[in-house]
């Protein structure tokens, strides 16, 4: 663009109308190119599956995903394999904080760059546009973040998602501080994109609020408020069980102690901390006949407390703010990946954190979890956490490059770790398979262009069908199944009639992909399969995707 200096007036007028027009509120920056982004009008991607990598433990588990390559190219073959399907997708991006931790069109981003904040926000939207097809519409997406970029992350989540409403926890994941500039930082962000009117799952309540001191405290609390819930009450001395309840004393007395120890037991008195009388919760009668069942008491330093459990407060809702040593990124992140993969991996989130994050949300046993920015695994790590905790199907799809080898030496161990088991650690039954992304180039004859993505489509089929074991692999034609159904490909129209016969002797509905020049499937040669069978175009249906991607 020239400098406005060396303007002509039309041109200055044309300029004028042209800022008139862009909006007044919201983000706005430099959109940068990007390589990966542009690659795609002339490279289709497709998948490659290394099948020594596959961890397959038993058929009825659920089966998991690591796609090893360029994020944007991996939610590109994503948007055909699993349109519409993604529960909840949590990224943990990098953070922009001006270290070279980050590449865009592969070169290392650092604080000298005038650009980074412009490249990372193109980065986010680039990324967070091609994920909008996969996501259900009541899907949630939850984005892990720090002070560099949270107020421009913001401002696009609310520009790209104007139907969600945006919520912001405050996570304390550095208790001992970071100090770079101002303040010690000992805290992160967790930004939700939730539904309207959403409903957040509980958290079991710690255990300091499943239980009430039987001493009332608040309003009507003071010996004078409820002169005859004032008393003693009998605790054993060995067991520490409550086994009576002595008399209402004279107005003068005044316990010196809140607890007096006696030949065989303790008599407890409602003293709070500074001595002041207070009153019970429950009658003397009540205390003498039902205390041994309903009341347990605890000896703190020499104090004998009563308790009565708060059984309306097993759970609680999740706060705005996490406070916890499990949220520790060092004890619970990059120890934990340490003892797991022998490797040091920069910043992992605690495993913990993840998992409430996930847990906060996810509603349904058989949920689907996407992270396309994967790292150490601990996305997936926390979904297995979650099926083991209720034997739940939920699945978890990662997707990484292989920058510094995080995905074939950090990821990839730590998930099969996780599944087999370390150490004394005993492993989480799951299925895996791992994934790369590769290219069809787009060739200047378009059917040439159609034959080799149906050479390269068997993978995409089969992660987008859910069916990895092989029943037959011919030349004209392959059949894979799991328990429940099959999945057919046919890329020779003269196999069709073996391709049925041996579809019938699997006896299970099926889903078929027909290799055709155009939209045709051959409808008419199928009347006669006696199986519900539902048959789709290949290539026609993975390159209406990749046209409405790569406009």
């Amino acid at each position: 663009m020239k400098k406005i200096d060396d303007m002509t007036k039309e041109e200055l007028v044309s300029l004028l109308k042209e800022v008139k027009k862009r909006k007044k509120y919201g983000l706005v920056w430099e959109d940068k190119p990007e390589d990966v982004v542009e690659q795609c009008k002339k490279e289709l991607p497709v998948l490659e599956e290394s099948r020594d990598r596959a961890i397959q433990k038993d058929g009825n588990l659920p089966t998991n995903l690591m796609i090893e390559g360029d994020n944007y190219h991996s939610l590109s073959v994503l948007n055909y394999t699993h349109a519409g399907k993604i529960d909840v997708i949590y990224i943990d991006p990098p953070y922009n904080t001006g270290a070279k931790d980050w590449k865009y069109n592969n070169n290392f981003v650092d604080i000298n760059d005038r650009w980074r904040h412009s490249k990372w926000i193109s980065l986010m939207r680039n990324r967070l546009q091609i994920c909008k097809g996969i996501l259900k519409k009541d899907g949630i997406i939850i984005i892990a973040i720090d002070d560099n970029e949270i107020a421009s992350l913001s401002l696009l989540l609310d520009e790209m998602f104007p139907e969600k409403v945006l919520n912001t926890v405050v996570i304390v994941n550095n208790p001992h501080g970071v100090s770079r500039s101002g303040f010690s930082r000992t805290h992160e962000y967790a930004l939700f994109l939730l539904n309207p009117g959403q409903v957040i799952n509980k958290k079991p309540a710690p255990e300091d609020l499943r239980e009430i001191n039987l001493r009332r405290s608040g309003n009507n609390s003071l010996r004078q408020d409820s002169p005859t819930m004032f008393y003693p009450i009998m605790v054993d001395k060995k067991t520490l069980k409550v086994i009576g309840a002595g008399e209402v004393p004279e107005k003068d007395y005044h316990p010196k102690h809140q607890t007096i120890e006696k030949d065989k037991f303790y008599e407890i008195w409602p003293l709070d901390s500074k001595n002041v009388e207070k009153n019970w919760y429950y009658s003397r009668k009540r205390v003498i006949e039902k205390g041994a069942v309903e009341l347990f008491t605890k000896n703190i330093k020499g104090q004998v407390h009563v308790y009565f459990p708060h059984t309306n407060n097993s759970e609680q809702t999740y706060k705005s703010v996490w406070v916890g040593s499990e949220f520790d990124a060092g004890a619970y992140g990059a120890t934990l990946v340490k003892t797991m993969t022998g490797t040091d991996f920069p910043f992992p989130k605690s495993i913990n954190t993840v998992y409430d994050c996930l847990k906060a949300v996810i509603k349904t046993k058989d949920a689907i979890v996407l992270d396309f920015f994967a790292g150490s695994g601990t996305t997936g790590h926390a979904v297995l956490m979650l099926n083991q905790e209720d034997d739940g199907n939920r699945k978890f799809i990662l997707c990484t490059n292989n920058e510094g080898g995080i995905a074939e030496d950090v990821c990839y161990p730590r998930l099969k770790k996780a599944i087999e088991g370390y150490s004394n650690i005993k492993g989480i039954p799951s299925n895996l398979r791992y994934f790369k992304t590769s290219f069809v180039s787009k060739s200047k004859v378009s059917d040439d262009t159609r034959r080799e993505l149906v050479k390269r489509s068997t993978e995409m089929i089969c992660v987008r069908e859910n069916t990895f074991e092989k029943v037959l692999d011919k030349a004209g034609f392959k059949i894979y199944k799991d328990a429940k159904h099959t999945a057919g490909i046919l890329f020779d129209l003269d196999k069709l009639d073996e391709l049925k016969s041996k579809l019938t002797e699997q006896n299970l509905p099926t889903n078929i992909y027909v290799f055709s020049l155009t939209n045709d499937t051959f409808t008419e040669d199928f009347d006669d399969l006696n199986l519900e069978h539902e048959l789709c175009p290949i290539p026609e249906s993975m390159l209406e995707v990749y046209r409405k991607l790569f406009r």
